[in-house]
């Protein structure tokens, strides 16, 4: 597994499509529907990346840099960055902030999973997805795809919702009645496996709000890298 940083960096890689000067564009995902936020701070242990969108100007990119320099390396990160406010409040300046996102950021250890049961990979559409409209017509774009099975039903699905060669980043959506009976964790573990096939890192990230995605990371073991910060 690649140290803090390089995978904080591949994270951001894949979360988000980048200019030549490495200025952020939009979303990773299948359409490209949605802008970038217009700063991205993740802090690992090992050091920092902020990211600024290509639309901000260059003096204030450069006073969001100088204001994220400022940021404690520490092995004990706290939820939200010590410089959070003062970014928000530069980026304020020009037009009000819309979204803030918080949250951890976790490398699946594959070596670690436990043996992959009840779970069904598919590559386009299939009646298991009846459980998951919002889904459809998707599957393709979000391979590795990978259904937990309860019966003859689909419980929950994990599956790649932002792509590069190097790393897959994992969306997670379980069926309201089987939430908090272990299906999201067996849809993971199958994707996990899956992707650690076609030779790149399976990541996984979610908000602190979040709760029962951070149960899932916990109980497979996952390794917390660092923490998002990205304000819109």
């Amino acid at each position: 597994m690649p140290e803090d940083l390089e995978l904080m960096r591949l994270h951001v890689d894949a979360l988000f499509t980048h200019d030549a000067r490495g200025g952020l564009l939009r979303v990773n995902e299948f359409g490209g529907r949605n802008v970038a936020p217009r700063v991205y701070l993740g802090r690992t242990p090992k050091g920092h990346v902020l990211r600024v969108r290509a639309d901000v100007a260059d003096d204030v990119a450069a006073e969001l840099r100088a204001i994220a320099a400022t940021e404690p390396i520490v092995a004990d990160m706290p939820q939200r960055p010590q410089c959070g406010a003062l970014l928000r409040a530069t980026l304020a300046r020009l037009e009000p902030v819309r979204q803030v996102w918080v949250g951890p950021a976790y490398c699946v250890d594959v070596e670690a999973l436990p043996p992959d049961t009840a779970t069904a990979r598919l590559e386009g559409e299939d009646p298991l997805l009846a459980n998951f409209p919002e889904w459809r017509g998707e599957v393709r774009y979000r391979q590795p795809f990978v259904v937990a099975l309860d019966g003859a039903a689909g419980a929950a699905v994990c599956c790649s919702v932002r792509i590069t060669r190097a790393a897959h980043e994992a969306g997670v959506e379980t069926v309201l009645t089987a939430r908090r009976r272990g299906f999201a964790t067996r849809a993971v573990v199958g994707w996990a496996r899956a992707v650690a096939e076609l030779g790149a890192l399976p990541l996984y990230s979610t908000s602190w709000d979040n709760l029962a995605s951070q149960a899932v990371a916990r109980g497979l073991r996952m390794h917390r890298y660092g923490v998002d910060f990205h304000a819109t």
